[in-house]
Order: structure tokens, then C-alpha cells, then sequence
């Protein structure tokens, strides 16, 4: 599963950028490609990186791109995937090419939830014992260099 690198300047995990309920009219309005970039705090090559996989599909005006309120609803849920460790292939597979719903999770199978859960634990297991080797290489290093600075102290 990959990282966290497309959710911009947001990284707290129970926040999806633009998920609060929009009024009608807003979720009608279509939006340039700077705004929802700014909106969602994901770059413009973000949003151009997720057209080209096809999991957003804007309208083009000439070289300008017009995202509707379903492209918006698409991009919460690509962000939420990414949020909860999913790959773009397993969300796309997730949203594919039925309307998206409003809720990511409501998409997930409980297999699905199960593997992830497994795939993450095991991550962090492999993510602690890479620190906890660090961490004593470090001390190990660290005391090296006292000793040496003792010794060239004395000399």
C-alpha cells in the first residue's frame, strides 16, 4: 500500500478536505482545477496524475478542466482510500465506475476492512522494529563517539 504523499497539507486521518454536506447548488457548481487543488490541498498534478488513472474525469473547455460535483465526490473518496492505506488500484476497483456513494467505507467488504487491518499491523510492527533498530544503532554510534571524545580528552 502506499503512502500518505496525495493528501496534501492534510494529514489528520477523521478529516476528509470538503466532506461537510454542500448546499445543492454548490455541489452543482463546477469547479476549476486551482480551486479544487486548493480545496483539498492536493497539488494540480495531483489532480491531473488522478485523471490520467481515470478515477476523476473533468470536463475539458479547451485546455481547461471543469470538475463537476461527482469528480469533488470522487476526489473525497480517493483521499479518504488514501487516508485509511488503500492503493489507487484498490480504490479505484472501490469507486469504479458506478456513482460514487457518499461514503468510502460504506463501499469496503468486511474481507476487504480484515486484509487492511492485517496489511497495516503488519506495517507498523515493521515500522517499530526499524526504529527500534535505529534507535540502538544511534546509541551505540552516540556512545562510540563519547568514548572516542574521552579518550582524545585524556590524551
Amino acid at each position: 500500500m502506499t503512502g500518505a504523499a496525495t493528501l496534501g497539507k492534510f494529514s489528520d486521518a477523521s478529516f476528509v478536505p470538503g466532506a461537510a454536506g454542500a448546499p445543492p447548488a454548490e455541489a452543482a457548481r463546477e469547479t476549476t482545477i486551482g480551486e479544487m487543488a486548493a480545496e483539498f490541498g492536493v497539488s494540480l498534478r495531483t489532480l491531473r496524475f488522478y485523471e490520467d488513472r481515470r478515477l476523476l474525469r473533468p470536463r475539458r473547455e479547451g485546455t481547461m478542466r471543469l470538475y463537476s460535483g461527482v469528480d469533488r465526490l470522487r476526489l473525497r473518496m480517493i483521499i479518504r482510500g488514501k487516508q485509511l492505506g488503500f492503493t489507487l488500484a484498490e480504490i479505484a476497483e472501490l469507486i469504479g465506475a458506478q456513482e460514487p456513494g457518499d461514503n468510502f467505507e460504506e463501499k469496503l467488504q468486511p474481507a476487504q476492512i480484515t486484509t487492511q487491518i492485517d496489511h497495516l499491523e503488519r506495517q507498523r510492527r515493521e515500522i517499530d522494529e526499524a526504529i527500534t533498530r535505529l534507535r540502538a544503532t544511534h546509541d551505540r554510534l552516540s556512545q562510540s563517539s563519547v568514548n572516542r571524545q574521552q579518550v582524545a580528552a585524556t590524551s
